[in-house]
């Protein structure tokens, strides 16, 4: 048997997320048509023995057991659990903490993946890897290689490439060590846990660590510092670098990128969840209708409406009970739920929040920065909100959830808190 852990963190975290997280929980914000960590556990149902996933983190019980009501539903030949902690226990805490939950059903080992990573994620294969080495390995982490430039914004690993072994693991070093990084997925052997006990007491003992001035008790755990690094050049760490699609999804913009992705593994994984021909099939009869002008790929819920007139794509994801009226132009976006886009609209590079409407001849427009096409992992960069000038980067337009934007009005590289009613163009500005 095999599990797998998913780790979400909290509503503490995440902040570069909003406006998009002040109402959905980030770890269920959709992106291709399902929330982000829908697509880990459809990874996860994949592997062949894997007969249980938890999900741990600090959002309320209350945010997340719909979803998870409806995963049991949906997967029901795996149990799927939602474990909250009693306050965050950082990336290693939460699993030391339900270490008894983890390790019930005596599992042969354990995934664990991040909840902010989006990717092609090849368990299985990195399963297998880390099983014919199980004699030795505690972990095995999956890596991707990355330029000198962006390295060292990652968790930077030296791998010996003929057996696998980390001999060397920084996270984010102040210099360049590795071009290969830390995927944030990893399989787990169950002897990983009496390591884990020996930095939990070995922290209770450190007096300034027990409820210090950084309000952290003793069961809070860095996976990466405290647990990766130390096992590093012990034979005990290992990594198998990927070619497969990966990316953080740690600002909102980069859910544009994600959703660019995730719709090309549809064609693959689930085509019947891409609208990529132009029409839809009405339920009834079989027989199917033009639903508007597509250039691939396109995701639309079953629920929205749209006019035969409006042009979607490439990479557009349309939410459920959206309305987009005649005429109306949409090109890399997410369009959330219950938005209306009215007549001859421009939607470019955007997130278009929950109920928000945009009144007919607008142009809701971001501007993105285009990496080196030659350089496909130059797409994951997380650019910070603003340039060494104090000005905002260059990005996709956000619009929070019920942003009215006016008839024949331009928002441009802007990002735009919920509950707005916005009476003049705005370009480069956040409006509060």
């Amino acid at each position: 048997m095999l599990k797998a852990v998913i780790l979400v963190g909290g509503p503490q975290k995440g902040t570069r997320f909003r406006p998009l997280s002040l109402d959905t929980p980030k770890p269920l914000f959709p992106v291709a048509g399902r929330p982000i960590v829908q697509h880990h556990i459809e990874a996860c149902v994949k592997v062949k023995d894997l007969k249980e996933i938890l999900i741990i983190g600090f959002y309320a019980i209350a945010q997340m057991e719909k979803f998870i009501s409806e995963m049991q539903a949906l997967y029901d030949d795996v149990i799927i659990r939602y474990l909250q902690e009693f306050t965050p226990l950082g990336t290693a805490g939460g699993m030391y903490h339900f270490r008894d939950q983890i390790r019930s059903g005596n599992p042969k080992a354990f995934f664990v993946l991040n909840g902010d990573v989006c990717a092609d994620f090849p368990l299985q294969s990195l399963y297998d890897f880390h099983a014919s080495r199980a004699s030795e390995s505690l972990i095995t982490i999956m890596s991707t290689e990355a330029t000198h430039q962006q390295s060292v914004n990652y968790g930077c690993l030296v791998i010996q490439r003929e057996t696998g072994r980390v001999s060397h693991y920084v996270e984010k070093p102040s210099s360049y060590v590795s071009t290969f990084i830390n995927c944030g997925v990893y399989v787990c052997s169950t002897e990983v846990f009496p390591k884990l006990a020996a930095i939990f007491h070995s922290k209770a003992n450190e007096s300034h660590f027990c409820l210090n001035g950084n309000g952290k008790d003793q069961g809070h755990i860095r996976w990466e510092q405290d647990v990766l690094t130390p096992l590093a050049g012990t034979n005990k760490l290992y990594a198998l670098p990927v070619p497969n699609w990966w990316s953080q999804v740690k600002t909102a913009g980069s859910c544009i990128y994600a959703n660019r992705h995730y719709l090309e593994l549809y064609k693959e994984t689930h085509p019947e969840r891409l609208v990529n021909a132009g029409f839809k099939d009405d339920g009834g009869d079989g027989s199917s209708h033009l639903i508007c002008n597509i250039y691939p790929d396109v995701h639309i819920h079953a629920t929205a409406s749209v006019h035969p007139t409006a042009t979607l794509g490439p990479n557009v994801s349309i939410g459920p009970g959206v309305k987009i009226g005649p005429g109306v132009r949409i090109r890399e976006s997410i369009v959330l739920e219950n938005a209306v886009i009215q007549d001859h609209t421009l939607v470019l590079h955007s997130i278009i929040g929950k109920e928000s409407v945009i009144g007919p001849w607008a142009r809701v427009e971001g501007t993105p920065t285009d990496p080196d096409p030659n350089k496909p992992f130059a797409k994951m960069e997380n650019p910070s909100l603003f340039n060494s000038e104090g000005k905002l980067n260059p990005s996709i337009t956000i619009l929070g959830s019920r942003v009215n934007v006016p008839i024949a009005k331009i928002v441009l590289n802007s990002i735009v808190l919920p509950h707005k009613e916005l009476n003049r163009n705005y370009k480069n500005e956040i409006i509060l």
